[in-house]
């Protein structure tokens, strides 16, 4: 019976030792694989995570740059105010006045008017301003321009004899946003050169 058991005990088969050390490697493989799988993706919190990062970033941008907007848009229409002022200047030089409400106001620094007299018409050697040039403000607010009666408004002497400014965000004249071009003489020492 011994023989027996023995020669069907070689029949049956039964794994060599490199065969058991190729199966322990391929199932752990197979379990590595596994656990790749599983920690592939994100987690909802990790996302989360991210996500309120991101807002509080974005939140801290926001509030260091709308400030710096307002005063870029500021100075902009400081700068507009001061560049038309000199087209102003450059047109009373060549024709002894300045723009008048009959001539179109700020329109004649761009396109030559009709004159009544063509001595005067010939004298015009605009434009005054760059072709494209826009006269608003960067709210979209057209730019102001009055003559002024010096002597019926008691002025100082030696103001400008017209009222340049933009109405500011707000769009209402005569408020405290208002940027206005002032005259040299008229200047504060922490004007820097407009109000």
């Amino acid at each position: 019976m011994l023989l027996a058991r023995r020669f069907f005990a070689s029949l049956v088969w039964s794994p060599s030792l490199d065969t058991v050390m190729n199966l322990k490697t391929i199932h752990s493989l197979q379990s590595r694989r596994a656990a790749l799988r599983q920690r592939a993706g994100f987690t909802l919190i990790e996302i989360l995570l991210v996500i309120v990062i991101i807002l509080l970033l974005a939140g801290a941008l926001v509030v260091f740059v709308l400030p710096q907007q307002e005063g870029a848009e500021k100075n902009t229409t400081r700068l507009k105010l001061s560049q038309v002022a000199n087209a102003l200047d450059t047109y009373r030089l060549n024709l002894g006045h300045y723009p008048t409400e009959q001539e179109g106001g700020l329109d004649a620094l761009m396109k030559k008017p009709q004159f009544e007299n063509e001595r005067m018409g010939e004298k015009w050697q605009g434009p005054y301003l760059k072709p494209g040039t826009l006269l608003d403000d960067p709210w979209g607010h057209l730019l102001k321009y009055e003559l002024v009666d010096r002597a019926a408004e008691g002025e100082k002497k030696g103001g400008l004899p017209y009222k340049l400014f933009s109405v500011g965000p707000d769009g209402q004249p005569d408020t405290d946003d208002d940027i206005k071009h002032a005259a040299d003489s008229d200047k504060e020492p922490s004007a820097g050169g407009t109000q």
